[in-house]
């Protein structure tokens, strides 16, 4: 046994020796190419999984660049700018909120140009950074070229999710969450309808009349539940899956646009969804309003306007949230300031959107929205913006829009607004008998209070939204109410928006939001009703859809009717009549709320007709050579274009 373990020890013993010498050697030698492959395999103490935005331009009027670098630690890294074929890039500075997995690094573009740069993260003995290369894009055109919705336009209000399903295999995607279901038959699930399948009917929307498709929230809302309406947003820079991608929308742009469509983004900076990634992991404790309880908004936008409101109801109407499950973010916070107008920039910049739709726009904090639109519009001058302001008040509501004169100085540079208070006067008008201030005559004092906003003429009305109970209820689907409310949304100043489905009676009461938000007929594979094509269609309804596409193709050769002035006459005998004008042009719109014919004398109009010899009814053809006195059908609204 000894003979025969002595030459294994010998040999494990030269053995070592020998492995010993060559990596001492090699070490001594080639000590980087070691200390390379130790630190190959070696796990850094911190990481980089997410940068927003991924993407920025050259040119822009604001020089200074926000980027968030998000991951594991990676507040413990120092960050320098290196190579870089982008021209000068500086850091500004950088800042460490008190959660260690972020840094915001603010850059100096002011030297730059397109091209690439290196942002270095490394850490002190560390010998391997991280390394991200970061781009500079060449705008796609001018900034005077990014050109918003005006009063020539007709906007369509579409809820993505129940418009039309594109694409049935993104109506379940297993990385989003499972418990936000997909059923056609659950009013607040999702029912499948997507980017591609409002793209495949763009050919309907262009020949409707419609020029601008407003959507509600395509943005990602991985919620587990209610997460159909996209309002409570969990990625501000990402089209949700279950709706498209990102170059899905970008493409549904571009196609809109070779259409003469104009698309409308809806926004929301007041909140976001209790599942987005920066509020499962806050940056800062003050990012978002928090209460040692559950505080929920009292909604009062009147407390912005009051000149006695008391702090404790302010505050409970800027800082409370709009639900459980959407925190209210603290747009006081400066990085969070800066990160919300730099998404929006880049909405408008990387997709070319035509407008923005802000949702709840008087619940942010008032300073705070007008500083944005303030960016938005030093970036793109002629671009346009409609702020949701919920209000039945004329003076509450005005206070919102730019240049509003107001006891509070205050200047929101919002150039629209959401025109409550005219919806409400539509939809009451014409289920009440005429009197002093009912009736036509709502109509007709909603629009005397006019003087109070700075430019009525910019405001978006409406007969219905996705909010609010359907046209077709409120009026017991009476065709000719309906026909009256849309023909009135075609000729009053302002901007008019469609809901998706008023054209073909689409029913919904606003106390079940998901029911008012029904899917759109002929959507879906294997719908027995099919709006697209009539089949399936009541003779109402086809009646209803052949008018609304009527007028609005009359509406987009109405040049009175987009930028002409309105005069309009105390209502009388259930008859209002209102013009628009400008010098070419004369627009003649006759209201008979009655169930019965009217005569009309036209003597009173005579200031507004004088020199017009006869008259062209805009929607039958019909020529009138007489205008001395004029026949008005039943309950209805006769739209006369006045000649010489």
């Amino acid at each position: 046994m000894k003979k025969k373990l002595f030459p294994t020890l010998l040999f494990n013993y030269l053995s070592f020796n020998y492995l010993f010498c060559f990596v001492f050697l090699g070490y001594t030698l080639y000590p980087n190419k070691i200390l390379a492959q130790k630190n190959n395999n070696q796990k850094l103490p911190f990481e980089l999984t997410r940068i927003e935005p991924k993407e920025w331009w050259v040119g822009m009027q604001n020089k200074e660049l926000q980027i968030l670098l998000y991951g594991k630690n990676i507040g413990t890294a120092e960050v320098k700018i290196g190579k870089s074929d982008a021209g000068n890039i500086k850091i500004l500075r950088t800042e460490k909120p008190e959660n260690q997995n972020y840094i915001f690094l603010y850059v100096d573009l002011a030297d730059a140009k397109a091209g690439k740069f290196e942002i270095i993260l490394t850490k002190e003995k560390e010998k391997k950074p991280i390394i991200h290369t970061y781009t500079l894009l060449t705008p796609e055109k001018p900034r005077e070229q990014y050109v918003g919705f005006t009063p020539a336009d007709v906007i369509y209000l579409v809820m993505p999710d129940r418009f039309a399903n594109g694409d049935p295999k993104n109506d379940v995607v297993k990385e989003m969450n499972p418990k936000a279901i997909h059923n056609r038959n659950e009013p607040f699930g999702r029912h499948g309808g997507d980017l591609l399948g409002i793209e495949k009917n763009l050919d309907y929307f262009a020949k409707m009349g419609y020029t601008a498709l407003w959507l509600n929230p395509p943005q990602e809302n991985n919620q587990p539940d209610q997460s159909y309406h996209g309002y409570a947003i969990t990625d501000f820079y990402k089209i949700d899956a279950r709706c498209g991608t990102n170059e899905d929308f970008g493409r549904l742009v571009k196609s809109a646009r070779q259409k003469n469509l104009k698309i409308i983004l809806d926004m929301v900076f007041n909140h976001c969804g209790s599942e987005h990634w920066f509020i499962k992991d806050l940056p800062m404790k003050d990012w978002i309003h928090q209460f040692p309880e559950f505080t929920q908004s009292n909604y009062r936008l009147s407390t912005t306007v009051d000149p006695y409101v008391s702090q404790f109801d302010y505050d409970k109407m800027q800082m409370g949230w709009f639900d459980r499950h959407m925190p209210d973010l603290n747009q006081r916070n400066p990085h969070l300031a800066t990160y919300l107008i730099q998404n929006s920039i880049w909405w408008i910049q990387y997709f070319g959107i035509e407008g923005i739709r802000m949702d709840t726009h008087p619940y942010p904090y008032p300073d705070f929205m007008a500083k944005w639109c303030e960016a938005v519009f030093r970036e793109y001058p002629n671009f346009n913006i409609v702020g949701e302001v919920w209000e039945s008040s004329a003076i509450t509501s005005a206070y919102w829009q730019k240049n509003s004169k107001n006891a509070k100085n205050y200047n929101s540079n919002l150039p629209s607004l959401t025109d409550f208070p005219v919806s409400d006067a539509l939809n009451g008008a014409f289920n009440e008998n005429d009197g002093w201030n009912t009736g036509l005559s709502k109509i007709y004092y909603a629009l005397v209070q006019d003087g109070i906003y700075p430019n009525p003429e910019q405001n978006v009305i409406f007969l219905d939204n996705h909010d609010v109970s359907r046209y077709a209820t409120n009026t017991g689907k009476d065709l000719r109410k309906i026909k009256m409310g849309l023909a009135y949304l075609a000729t009053l100043r302002g901007v008019p928006q469609v809901f998706y489905g008023t054209e073909i009676l689409m029913e919904g009461g606003g106390d079940n939001h998901g029911k008012l938000r029904g899917d759109f007929p002929g959507g879906w594979a294997g719908d027995k009703v099919n709006a697209f094509t009539q089949e399936g269609l009541t003779n109402d309804q086809k009646d209803l859809q052949n008018y609304t596409q009527k007028l609005f193709n009359w509406r987009k050769s109405a040049t009175a009717v987009h930028t002409g002035k309105m005069m309009h006459f105390v209502p009388d005998n259930n008859v209002y009549v209102h013009f628009r004008y400008n010098d070419n042009n004369s627009v003649m719109v006759l209201g008979n709320n009655s169930n019965d014919p009217r005569k009309v004398d036209t003597k009173r109009f005579q200031e507004r007709m004088k020199g017009y010899t006869s008259a062209k009814n805009a929607l039958t053809g019909e020529t009138i050579t007489n205008l001395s006195e004029l026949l008005l059908p039943a309950k209805s609204v006769t739209i006369l274009e006045l000649m010489k």
